[in-house]
């Protein structure tokens, strides 16, 4: 039998300057690092297929499935504020479309397949490590429950990509709602095609906004959309401590969705002026900044939709500033509720926002770990006389006089203790993909091809919100010695 990709390929019946057609480039020798099998059958594949030597050399763009129209995408952007007017898949080959269990369309894309022309002088290749970064951190995503690109498979090739030295070359398979960004957009804008940018707006409004098809003003309604998908997404990347590393705009999802795992990190101690990206000198995509490189990049589609909101410029800048003005509001209302019920509130009251902020503030000063502190809240919740949070502060007496504060506050409320951990814990996890882990996961497999500390990683991370006592080290802050202070691109 012969794996079959059931595609139904939407993107690519899109005229011609959406994107090139160019297949992937054929490896030596594939083979399968690990297959995803849950997402394979969500995505109506046959995983005990996929898994075979078939499998394994379509997952590195070896063997063409059935039914594949495979392109590269045209996209622009702004990276680190400077604008490229052409970008574009470098490294990525969208194999097709698939519907899956849920009736809903996602892309199947080849990352590090091969040079595209819009390489711009790259090999179009992936390293091993940035390739299980990408699954470990993406999947673990999905399991916090935080919109996200997947990961269907990861594969070595069996060749050596140069990068600073010569490193083992593989393939990610990444599973999205589309890979359509900000970029794409402005690709279309600043080559004055409006006509292109509706015939993006118009796909995607029917793609991942079908409820504003028959709207009064669809494009407006579509950058509202698109505004309270970011304010909600980033809201809950700093609900978990997650810094992307590059949001540049050709990295901005119009889905909603996280995507390009880089540079990116979660904290340990809380600082909110974390940089972990090796390229972000300044600081400009620092963990607290993140909402307002949102509504940069997100003013920037607004540019790029004027056209098609009415023909008088300066009415058209009018509404879209009036529909970037809901974003502020959206983002706070979204991270404050999330807060609230990281520290084990019900209801919203005046004083809440500023005890959150004491909280933040005092884990700052005493370099708390952000992650341990708010899962020990909840078992401090149900237990007054538990130290475990205390521990975490290098001044204790800072957290002893919040938590005097929080006690009463939460004495207001009728919720038993019990159900207040619970809600902790289903928002607060006890395991993320702590740098110093990911580190040791990437070494191993580099260094001694062995995949079974990638394998034991993965299966932690897919609960994160259970206990796994038998993994408890897993939770664990690094030690001076195992920190990881920065993160690199890589790929």
């Amino acid at each position: 039998m012969t794996v079959h990709f059931p595609f139904q390929n939407t993107y690519s019946a899109l005229p011609a300057n959406f994107f090139a057609r160019v297949a992937p480039t054929p490896v030596t020798s594939p083979r399968l690092i690990k297959l995803n099998r849950p997402l394979a059958l969500q995505l109506g594949l046959d995983p005990d297929l996929l898994e075979g030597p078939e499998g394994a050399e379509i997952l590195a763009g070896k063997r063409l499935p059935d039914g594949a129209d495979p392109i590269a995408m045209a996209y622009a952007g702004h990276q680190f504020g400077h604008f490229v007017p052409q970008l574009g898949d470098g490294r990525a080959i969208l194999l097709g479309e698939v519907i899956d269990a849920d009736g809903i369309r996602r892309d199947i894309q080849l990352k590090g397949s091969g040079p595209t022309p819009f390489s711009r002088r790259g090999d179009g290749r992936a390293a091993l490590g940035p390739v299980l970064r990408e699954y470990i951190v993406s999947e673990a995503m999905f399991a916090l429950g935080i919109p996200t690109t997947r990961s269907l498979a990861a594969v070595i090739t069996g060749e050596r990509v140069q990068r600073e030295t010569m490193l083992p070359g593989a393939v990610l398979t990444r599973v999205a709602a589309s890979h359509i960004r900000v970029g794409t957009f402005q690709f279309f804008a600043a080559r004055g095609d409006t006509d292109g940018v509706r015939q993006l707006a118009d796909h995607v409004i029917a793609r991942h906004y079908p409820d504003i098809a028959n709207a009064e003003r669809p494009y407006h309604a579509l950058l509202q959309g698109v505004i309270a998908r970011q304010a909600e997404l980033v809201a809950r990347w700093l609900l978990v401590g997650f810094i992307h590393g590059v949001m540049n705009t050709d990295n901005c999802s119009i889905s909603g969705e996280t995507i390009d795992y880089g540079p990116c990190a979660f904290m340990d101690d809380y600082n909110p002026a974390t940089v972990f990206s090796s390229i972000d000198e300044q600081g400009r995509y620092a963990y607290a900044n993140q909402p307002r490189i949102a509504l940069w990049n997100l003013t920037r589609l607004a540019e790029c939709l004027l056209p098609l909101f009415t023909d008088d410029k300066d009415q058209a800048i009018e509404q879209a500033q009036m529909i970037l003005s809901e974003f502020p509001e959206k983002f706070t209302t979204a991270y404050q509720a999330g807060l609230r019920q990281k520290i084990g509130l019900f209801t919203a009251r005046d004083g809440d926002e500023a005890l959150v902020q004491d909280l933040l503030d005092a884990m700052a000063k005493n370099e708390a770990d952000f992650t341990l502190t708010f899962r020990g809240l909840g078992d401090a919740a149900l237990d007054s006389t538990n130290d475990s949070v205390r521990r975490l502060f290098a001044d204790p007496a800072a957290f002893d006089e919040w938590a005097a504060r929080w006690r009463l506050r939460i004495a207001d409320e009728p919720q038993s203790a019990a159900a207040r951990q619970a809600l902790m814990r289903s928002v607060n996890p006890a395991f993320i993909p702590r740098n110093h882990r990911v580190e040791a996961v990437i070494q191993a497999a580099m260094n001694n091809d062995d995949y079974a500390p990638f394998e034991q990683l993965i299966a932690v991370l897919a609960k994160p919100y259970e206990d796994q006592p038998d993994f408890a080290e897993y939770a664990d802050p690094p030690q001076p010695e195992q920190r990881v202070l920065q993160t690199f691109c890589g790929t």
